[in-house]
């Protein structure tokens, strides 16, 4: 994509889409568009009440680049040189402004955000849907006025975000969550017992080291005294069956 963008980008998209044979794909890309939203503006889904802008009029296409493009899909359309160079005025970052005719339908943007974007912080979700945090609050502990009746819509849809912004914000939120799971501990080692071998060692220890004291091999000094002792008791009761005999 270039960096130049046609003025009121969405109105020339309606334009393009509705007069010519350009596919989404070229139209998204001259407008700074995400496909998504062209093709929701042909399907009635995105800009409905937006009048076309016709480009060649406004001077920043030519006819001869149009039919250029339409017969050729992979051409990429090129902003005409603009006659009269206007200075760049910079921006100034705040909050997003919502019409008046969208703002009943940031609760239910909210709503959808919070349901199939968990990971976006309350500051994304302000920046994307303009609302504030005590009503993104609200929304999530529902003690929102409307909770009963709120339904989760699609920002871009509604009209409140565009598709690249929403992108780009999801992308950020998933690198954050991916450096925070790095940093973390591993919660599964730390949390799992010990090996039944190590706990029952101690025990172990205990009863098998009588036994082996039992069972340790006799020393020949002891094996002879065992004998002899052994020979004597045999030896003192034949002499007591002889005197029994007698």
């Amino acid at each position: 994509m270039s960096d130049r963008r046609p003025l009121m980008p969405k109105a020339t998209a309606v334009w393009l889409v509705e007069n010519t044979s350009l596919t989404f794909d070229q139209i998204a890309s001259f407008c700074g568009l995400h496909v998504l939203e062209v093709k929701g503006i042909a399907d009635g889904d995105v800009a409905q009440g937006i009048k076309g802008l016709d480009p060649v009029t406004s001077g920043q296409l030519t006819r001869e680049e149009i039919e250029g493009a339409e017969e050729n899909p992979a051409r990429a359309l090129r902003l005409a040189e603009p006659k009269v160079v206007v200075p760049e005025t910079p921006t100034r970052k705040g909050p997003r402004y919502t019409p008046v005719s969208r703002r009943q339908d940031r609760p239910n943007a909210v709503v959808w955000l919070l349901r199939n974007h968990p990971e976006l912080k309350d500051s994304q979700i302000m920046r994307l849907v303009g609302t504030t945090k005590p009503t993104i609050q609200q929304i999530r502990d529902r003690s929102h006025w409307n909770a009963a009746n709120l339904t989760p819509q699609d920002p871009v849809t509604l009209g409140l975000c565009s598709q690249i912004d929403l992108d780009a914000e999801v992308k950020k939120a998933a690198r954050r969550v991916e450096r925070e799971r790095k940093d973390m501990p591993d919660l599964e080692q730390a949390g799992t017992l010990l090996p039944t071998e190590e706990t029952t060692a101690e025990r172990r220890v205990e009863i098998v080291q009588p036994r082996h004291a039992e069972e340790r091999e006799e020393t020949e000094q002891e094996e002879q005294a065992r004998v002899f002792a052994k020979l004597k008791e045999l030896s003192g009761g034949e002499r007591r069956d002889e005197e029994e005999d007698q």
